[in-house]
């Protein structure tokens, strides 16, 4: 019991943001809603053969997810990350700029 208080209050200010700032949720609904997407595709697709295939769809899932979350057209972001790939170029990137 002692360890968990001392967890707890290592992170309260942390788990008490959601009353402190305007906007932030106190559940992971948004988090969950963008990761179901990628679940129902491993549920249906049994997941990949190899350690590689893996890492692909874990990429592409989150491309795909990066690019909903910002309104950014995936076929436009995949696109760009072709040519650079092909041209040598840096990729563009999935951290939106302010």
């Amino acid at each position: 019991m002692v360890g968990l208080c001392r967890e707890l209050t290592k992170w309260w200010l942390a788990l008490c943001t959601f009353a402190r700032v305007e906007g932030v949720e106190p559940t992971n609904n948004v988090s969950e809603r963008a990761l179901r997407p990628a679940v129902l595709w491993r549920k249906g697709s049994v997941g990949a053969d190899s350690e590689a295939g893996s890492r692909f769809a874990e990429r592409l899932l989150t491309v795909v997810a990066t690019c909903r979350q910002q309104g950014r057209p995936l076929l436009d972001f995949l696109v760009a990350a072709g040519e650079a790939a092909r041209h040598g170029t840096a990729a563009p990137s999935l951290v939106r700029t302010v």
